[in-house]
């Protein structure tokens, strides 16, 4: 399996080496910098994998409050929330709280139902700790990347989930609006797409067949506004993934917009100097706005 994203350490995807015309980023461009700090971090499990990372802005709250979700083909020997330290700061500058979300991988206990019941866990512990931190829980923006856009849709979704459902809970955290970089909403697409840079086993390990409850198409529409921006020149997730999920969407009657900006790769989603990521924010801003 060639990895959506990877760790510090010596993993890093073939996929996304630069095209012969050059100028994206890789991998190594982004994890190689200068990380900041979070300010604080919450276990809400006895995992090591099961935390939360908290950035706050330096300005009086409450904080409008971004709850992020990282990638990484849901494994985490390929990456873990740090992954999402370098734009977690730059919303922090910016004056928005960040809630950044671990879980585990399919390789770490996770897959179904754990991974979910990990990610539904980390984002409801929000409100358990909203007054501690003064973060503002009337609007919360979801903002994912990779497999990680996956799980924030589910996030916004789950209320629709069949009570029968193992992943079903009463009551989850709201979300207003959601923001997916080169997400993989459509699981079953994303199984029979051979050329997607997580590869097509690791839907069998993520959801063991239970489409129904995970795949974010069965849970259509989930009456949460959603932007999706995907690279022109993503090698990691094929554009026709997030075009065919986004076209079920709005016929499911979701609000719902696409942006393909051209110099963009996997990396640059997720880069805080990009254009890509300044669309994202441009996004971010809007829906707190709403």
């Amino acid at each position: 399996m060639s990895g959506c994203a990877p760790r510090t350490g010596p993993i890093v995807p073939t996929a996304v080496a630069p095209p012969a015309s050059g100028g994206l980023l890789r991998w190594p461009d982004l994890i190689g910098r200068e990380r900041a700090v979070a300010d604080a971090m919450i276990r809400y499990g006895t995992g090591s994998n099961q935390q939360i990372s908290v950035w706050l802005p330096k300005r009086q709250g409450p904080h409008k409050t971004v709850l992020m979700v990282h990638g990484g083909c849901w494994t985490t020997e390929i990456a873990d929330l740090t992954l999402m330290d370098w734009i977690a700061d730059d919303l922090r500058q910016d004056g928005y709280a960040v809630w950044n979300v671990d879980y585990r991988g399919v390789d770490v206990g996770g897959g179904y139902p754990n991974t979910f019941l990990d990610a539904a866990a980390a984002a409801d512990a929000l409100r358990n700790h909203a007054a501690e931190y003064n973060l503002d829980l009337s609007k919360i923006v979801a903002v994912g990347h990779s497999a990680g856009g996956h799980l924030a849709l589910w996030l916004a979704g789950r209320r629709r989930l069949p009570k029968d459902s193992p992943l079903y809970r009463d009551e989850p955290l709201p979300i207003a609006h959601v923001v997916s970089l080169g997400g993989l909403p459509d699981l079953e697409l994303t199984a029979a797409t051979p050329d997607n840079g997580c590869g097509t086993e690791v839907i069998d390990q993520l959801a063991s067949g239970h489409f129904t409850d995970t795949s974010i198409p069965h849970l259509l529409p989930i009456g949460v506004p959603q932007d999706h921006i995907t690279g022109q020149q993503d090698r990691i997730i094929p554009q026709k993934l997030t075009r065919d999920f986004v076209a079920k969407a709005r016929g499911a009657g979701d609000q719902v917009t696409i942006a393909e900006p051209d110099r963009t790769g996997h990396v640059e989603l997720i880069a805080p100097e990009s254009a890509a990521w300044a669309l994202a924010k441009q996004h971010i801003m809007k829906a707190f706005a709403r």
